[in-house]
């Protein structure tokens, strides 16, 4: 169980909270694409038609660019759409999912059978003529259709099977974008293809320059886009590469803590100029990528594709088109590709590269749910609607295939809905998560408690001596024990993450030989303002300062009872899903989103007066973050 703030008050709000969510954006493509199969079957078809068609451009001087209203949108303003595909990869290759090895090549397998098999049912189907090229049609899914089936239709709880799936799309992602720039571009002009490389070249040197501002990096990007316009390329393979371009990596806490000051100054002597100084300050906090990112993630959902599904969506079955249609090869081959082939290739490639000890699942998630995924994965909306335009036009063939992939929207949903249900009451997979209830529950005879065991409202810390993020959110603690006093108390378990700070479990070993004398919560204060140096000497000497017996803190150090209790703590943390550092607990259930002081006060606020809710699917917010995404 997570933890959710109650719904935003007034309509737009609400409004703006949906869209923001896992659903609602594939609520909104559900309803637009309606609209413009009504609108396309309605006595105003004709002017439907006529508006895409509607010639938009402009002139400066001896250069212009002319395009149809539709090619706009299909090769303009969806260049967005995959521009921030690829910002999306290079931040899960920088510190997300496709950091881990194990999970990369397992989602790469999968990735890869998901596009080729597919290919492959769609050539047997329709075997040759010129419904052939039109293959590429069923290798893309729609991360945001598939996302939210997801959440309508897939367990309860569902947050490592969404983050496996979205592994498996970014490989899909980049397969499909790089299939429609090699095999669906035409006339290739040299010198817009030498500019693009230029572009692409100078995006490079931008990121190995540091360059923290945005502006530069957009000003290429608009630059290569008319670049690869006039070079015969698809501009959705520069917008890819681009955003593959574009530095991403975990916060700094240092930059953070900069900023920090930047702002204390500004408190103490508001001015333009120090305004300007934490503008720049917040920036540089964090990387480029995810700020780029976070402005275009919410316009590209509610507009970009939206407006896409509009122009493309629409196509009229009057006539006797749709029985043509159901008769036709494409459409079939557009229907079992993306249903049964991604259901077929997604799925049984993870299976067997489990059982082969090729890659790993994520905890809690079982076969059964990844089959569900997989056959979600046949919802192949937006590339493939794209590919459509580019391989068929508006002849029959692309009428029959837009057909195909409607239906296949609705089959896929429906695979995934069933197979989700086979797999919840036959193999016992109710959820697709990692657990969200703190074991074993608080024990004052063992855990470390700061404020009256007894209190009314408790609040759990998993921590990392080395972590930076931890030493300034246990530092909460002081704004917190203000608001509530004595109806809350503390508790922290030790998550040392050895992987990546080497001197964490030391340090938390430490923490508890000098809990031997009484002294847990002394030493936590102290050491957290001395992060840097966690040597074994360095260790014993804060022993010395601290007054502690240094002796017997030595004895305790490396003793059983101390790593015993550690051991205690790490499993604890297995057991109750945290994985990363700080994670946050609030009256026994994972808090998901910020962890910040004030956060963290609404959250025990809603405990207190019995308002407990669940994210219905075991996710954020998408204004939040998960917690842990330090460096920690």
């Amino acid at each position: 169980m997570s933890r959710q703030a109650p719904k935003p008050q007034g309509l737009l709000n609400r409004l703006s909270w949906s869209l923001r969510g896992e659903s609602g954006p594939a609520v909104l493509l559900v309803v637009v694409t309606a609209i413009a199969l009504v609108w396309a079957n309605s006595p105003a078809s004709g002017m439907y038609f006529d508006l895409w068609h509607q010639d938009v451009g402009f002139d400066f001087g001896p250069m212009g660019l002319h395009m149809s209203l539709r090619h706009w949108i299909n090769d303009g303003l969806m260049v967005v759409f995959f521009f921030l595909i690829g910002l999306e990869v290079r931040q899960e290759f920088a510190h997300g999912s496709l950091r881990d090895r194990t999970r990369a090549r397992l989602a790469l397998i999968a990735g890869v059978s998901g596009v080729f098999v597919p290919a492959v049912i769609y050539a047997m189907i329709v075997r040759g003529g010129d419904g052939l090229q039109g293959w590429g049609v069923v290798v893309g899914t729609d991360t945001a259709f598939m996302l939210g089936a997801l959440a309508l239709v897939g367990p309860r709880l569902s947050g490592q099977l969404r983050v496996f799936l979205l592994t498996v799309t970014v490989v899909d992602d980049f397969l499909a974008v790089s299939i429609i720039g090699f095999f669906y571009s035409e006339n290739i002009r040299l010198v817009p293809l030498v500019l693009c490389l230029a572009c692409l070249l100078a995006l490079w040197a931008l990121g190995r320059a540091r360059q923290w501002r945005a502006a530069p990096y957009i000003v290429v990007v608009v630059a290569l886009w008319f670049s690869a316009v006039a070079s015969g390329v698809h501009p959705s393979l520069a917008g890819m590469v681009a955003g593959l371009l574009v530095p991403a990596y975990p916060t700094q806490r240092h930059k953070v803590v900069a900023a920090r000051e930047l702002f204390r100054d500004f408190w103490q002597s508001p001015s333009a100029a120090s305004g300007r100084a934490v503008s720049r300050g917040l920036a540089k906090g964090t990387a480029v990528n995810e700020r780029i990112h976070e402005f275009l993630r919410v316009p590209t959902a509610v507009l970009v594709v939206p407006i896409f599904a509009l122009a493309n969506a629409g196509v009229d079955v009057r006539g006797g088109l749709l029985a043509d249609a159901l008769g036709a090869p494409v459409t079939w081959g557009v229907m079992l590709g993306l249903v049964l082939g991604k259901f077929l290739g997604i799925g049984i490639a993870t299976y067997l590269a489990v059982r082969m000890g090729m890659g790993r699942l994520p905890q809690g998630v079982g076969m059964g749910s990844v089959m569900g995924g997989a056959a979600l994965s046949g919802i192949g909306f937006t590339v493939s609607l794209l590919i459509i335009d580019l391989a068929f036009g508006t002849s029959d063939l692309g009428r029959q295939a837009t057909v195909g992939v409607l239906l296949s929207m609705v089959g896929a949903t429906l695979l995934g809905w069933a197979v989700f249900r086979v797999a919840a009451t036959k193999l016992g997979e109710v959820t697709a998560d990692l657990p969200m209830t703190l074991e074993p529950p608080v024990d004052p005879e063992i855990d470390h408690i700061r404020g009256p065991e007894d209190a009314q409202l408790t609040l759990v810390e998993f921590l990392d001596f080395e972590c930076a993020f931890c030493a300034h959110a246990t530092g909460g603690w002081e704004d917190l024990h203000a608001h509530f006093g004595g109806d809350l108390r503390y508790v922290v378990r030790h998550l040392p993450l050895v992987d990546v700070h080497p001197h964490a479990l030391l340090a938390a070993q430490a923490a508890e030989a000098a809990a031997r004398q009484q002294m847990f919560w002394e030493w936590l204060d102290f050491v957290f303002t001395r992060q840097s140096a966690l040597e074994r000497d360095d260790l014993i000497r804060y022993a010395v300062e601290m007054g502690l017996d240094v002796d017997q803190f030595i004895e305790d150090l490396d003793s059983d009872e101390v790593v015993q209790r550690v051991q205690r703590d790490v499993a604890s943390a297995h057991a109750s899903g945290a994985r990363e550092t700080p994670t946050f607990f609030v009256e026994g259930c994972r808090n998901v989103g910020s962890y910040d002081a004030r956060t963290l006060t609404r959250e025990l606020e809603h405990s207190r007066r019995g308002a407990r809710t669940q994210y219905p699917h075991g996710q954020p917010r998408d204004d939040e973050q998960p917690a842990g995404q330090g460096p920690g």
